[in-house]
C-alpha cells in the first residue's frame, strides 16, 4: 500500500476533503475525514468521510450506490486540506444534482469549461431518453448527417480564421465542439483517452 504521508488534522482530528471528477474538474463536494477515514481511501480507493452530525465513519454511495472510485490525492502546500480526484457513479449530491454546489448565489458561471460537462450529461440525456423534436436524436439517428456536419463545421472554424473575425471564430468553434462531442457521446468514447492524448502532445 501507498505510504500516507503525514497531514496536519485540525483539532477535532478532521482534514477537509474537497472531491473533484477527475476528467471535469467539476467540484462535486466538500466533506471531511479523520485519520482512519483518510486510511481507508488509501486501502479500499474509494472515498471515505467523518460525519460530523451523526459522529460515525461513512463511504461515499454506501446506501445510494454512487460510490467514488478515487483517481488521485493530493495534498494543499500546508498539508491540512485535500484535494481528491474521483471517478463518480451516479450523482455527488443527495439532492440529485450532480455536484452539491448547484446554488448560484453570486456571480454568474458563463464562458467558463463548466458548459463542457453540462453539454456532455445533456447530450447523454438525449441518448437515453430520445425525443422526435430533439435535433440531438435526429443526429444520433443519421450517421451521415452527423459526420457531414463536423466536417462542415470543421470548414467554417478555418474559414472564420482566415477572415479573422473573432466572433465567427468562436460561434463556429461552438458548433464544431458540440456535434463533435455527440458523436464522442453516440460512439461511446471515453473522453479520458482524449485527455490522455491531450497530455501525451502537451508534454
Amino acid at each position: 500500500m501507498t505510504e500516507i504521508p503525514k497531514l496536519n488534522y485540525d483539532e477535532k482530528g478532521l482534514i477537509p476533503v474537497i472531491v473533484q471528477d477527475y476528467r471535469t474538474n467539476e467540484v462535486l463536494m466538500m466533506a471531511y475525514s479523520n485519520e482512519e477515514a483518510v486510511k481507508l481511501m488509501y486501502e479500499t480507493g474509494y472515498t471515505h468521510f467523518w460525519s460530523r452530525s451523526r459522529q460515525k465513519m461513512w463511504k461515499k454511495g454506501e446506501e445510494s450506490g454512487h460510490v467514488q472510485k478515487i483517481r488521485s490525492i493530493q495534498a494543499d502546500c500546508d498539508d491540512d486540506t485535500l484535494l481528491v480526484r474521483v471517478e463518480q457513479t451516479g450523482v455527488a449530491c443527495h439532492t440529485g444534482n450532480p455536484s452539491c454546489f448547484f446554488k448560484l448565489i453570486y456571480g454568474n458561471t458563463d464562458q467558463t469549461a463548466a458548459i463542457i460537462p453540462e453539454l456532455i450529461r445533456t447530450v447523454e440525456d438525449r441518448k437515453n431518453n430520445p425525443s422526435e423534436e430533439s435535433y440531438t436524436c435526429k443526429l444520433f439517428g443519421d450517421e451521415t448527417k452527423m459526420c457531414k456536419k463536423i466536417v462542415e463545421e470543421a470548414a467554417e472554424v478555418a474559414l472564420a480564421v482566415k477572415d479573422h473575425d473573432e466572433d465567427e471564430i468562436a460561434a463556429e468553434t461552438s458548433d464544431l465542439i458540440y456535434h463533435t462531442i455527440v458523436a464522442l457521446v453516440k460512439e461511446g468514447v471515453d473522453l479520458g483517452k482524449i485527455y490522455g492524448e491531450l497530455t501525451e502532445r502537451h508534454t
